[in-house]
Formats: structure tokens, sequence, C-alpha cells
């Protein structure tokens, strides 16, 4: 039997497949074992560990549960979340992953809607940008859009998580595209504020020194109540897991929410932005 060396530094589907074969045949299963136990046939199990097809979404969970690795932190669903977003910033398809099934999300973002609450075409605007810079091409552009209804799917999946958003006051007053785009925006976040499960707060600019942030974060409380944060640089994401540098970024953003505007004020001042916009 031919049996193809794999390369998994070639490729990240590579990788892939080489991790597949490997976990496979430590545990003495053949490609027939493992194609029954996922639902696939063996030609498929065989052209996803070869790097000849691409794996889906669907694969990658059917054998995370064959394995059992599903409810892990180095799933197979993450490694083609991976692939798959390959064009986005370096950390970031891990934190989805983990945004997608937090029970609590703080947010606090500066300069633009965060991806969370962004419209279509608002987030289309932003990534059109990306695209006449020549920073990202036209399928990245369309990748990344089709990324914001993924995660803000995580909005309303049963039981939703709680989500405190605190957006800088630059984030409203900031025109992206035409005026519809920025009043089907401002719509948007009076849905999300109106929503049971939300908390949504406007930073003023009158905050000065008070504000304890200068970047954005995020905060995220996972069902078993751990913690982590996640932030970004011009090259990377990091996700951070220690408590040490975590809890004292909760304080932080306690502190925020106390001296941001009520949600009541908030919903006011976008109200008082729309009555600009045709």
């Amino acid at each position: 039997m031919n049996r193809k060396e794999l390369d998994p530094d070639s490729s990240p589907q590579a990788a892939f497949g080489a991790r597949l074969r490997s976990m496979r045949e430590a545990r003495g299963w053949k490609q027939e074992d493992l194609a029954e136990k996922t639902g696939y046939s063996s030609t498929h199990i065989s052209a996803v560990e070869t790097g000849r097809k691409m794996p889906t979404l669907r694969f990658s969970r059917s054998a995370d549960i064959a394995f059992g690795i599903a409810d892990t932190t180095d799933t197979f669903e993450r490694q083609y979340r991976e692939i798959r977003h390959g064009s986005l910033l370096e950390g970031f398809p891990q934190y989805v992953d983990y945004e997608s099934r937090a029970a609590e999300i703080r947010i606090y973002e500066v300069g633009v809607i965060h991806g969370l609450l962004q419209t279509r075409e608002y987030a289309q605007v932003l990534e059109d940008s990306g695209v006449k810079r020549g920073a990202i091409t036209t399928d990245q552009a369309d990748e990344r859009v089709s990324l914001i209804a993924e995660r803000q799917a995580a909005l309303v999946r049963t039981p939703p998580p709680l989500v405190f958003v605190v957006l800088d006051e630059s984030c409203i007053r900031r025109p992206m595209g035409a005026s519809a785009v920025m009043t089907a925006q401002f719509d948007r976040l009076l849905e999300f504020a109106e929503l049971p499960n939300t908390v949504f707060q406007i930073a003023p600019f009158t905050m000065g020194a008070r504000r304890p942030f200068n970047l954005p974060i995020t905060v995220l409380t996972m069902a078993d109540r751990s913690l982590m944060s996640y932030a970004e640089s011009a090259q990377r994401g990091h996700l951070e897991r220690d408590n040490r540098f975590v809890l004292p970024m909760l304080t932080a953003y306690h502190q925020l929410q106390a001296e941001a505007l009520s949600q009541a004020e908030s919903v006011a001042m976008i109200h008082q932005l729309r009555k600009g916009t045709p």
C-alpha cells in the first residue's frame, strides 16, 4: 500500500492532515474506523489527511467528537478556523473560538464600532477601505465581512451570553461611508441596547483622564467562570489567561462602566446623532 509522506510545515492544511493521521494511528485506527466514527467515507478521510481536500467545519467537529477532544482548547475546529481565517490577525481566530462560547463578554472599543455590533454595510465599508489601500484582497475582505455575521450569531445562542459594551465616543462620531450606512448602524446600536442580555454605554470625550483604557480591550468570562482578556497590537492579537493580569483589567472595566454614560444617556446620544443623518 502506497503511503504519502506528509510535510506538516508545508501549509496549515497539511498540518491539519498530518495531525489527523497521527492521532488516528496513535489509537490504532484504520481510515475506515475513523470514517465510521465521523460519518465520512474512508476516501474522504484519506483526502483530508493528504491535503487533497480542505477540511470543513462539520468535518472538524466530527473529528473532535471522535477523538474526544471537543471540550479541549486544542481542537480540530480551532485548527480549521485558523486555516480558514488565514488573512486575519494572528491570534484572532483563537479568540473568536472562545468568544463564541463565553458566558459573559465585556468590550471596550475605540475609533470604530465593534464587530459584534456592526451592520454588514458598515463592515463592508471598513474592509473595502483595506482593499483600496492594498492591505487585503477582495476575497479576504469578503471573508472578514462573513465572519462578522458568524460572530454575531453568538449573541442569540441558547443560553445567550451577557454582553457589556462600552464604546468610546469616537466610535459613533467617526463617519463611515454614506449617511445611510451610519443611520442603519445607529439603528443597530439602538436594537442592541434593547436586548435583554446586553448593557450598552458610551464613554464620552469629557471623561478625559478618568478613562482607564487608551486602547480597545475585551474580557471574557467562560462557563466555568475562568477569565481571559484579549487585546491587539498592529502585528498580532494576544489572549491572556493569567488572572494576575486579567483581574486588574476586569477591575478597570468596572471603573470604566461607572464613569461612562448610563445606558439611557447613551441611547439618547445615539438618537441625537441619528437625527443629524438623513
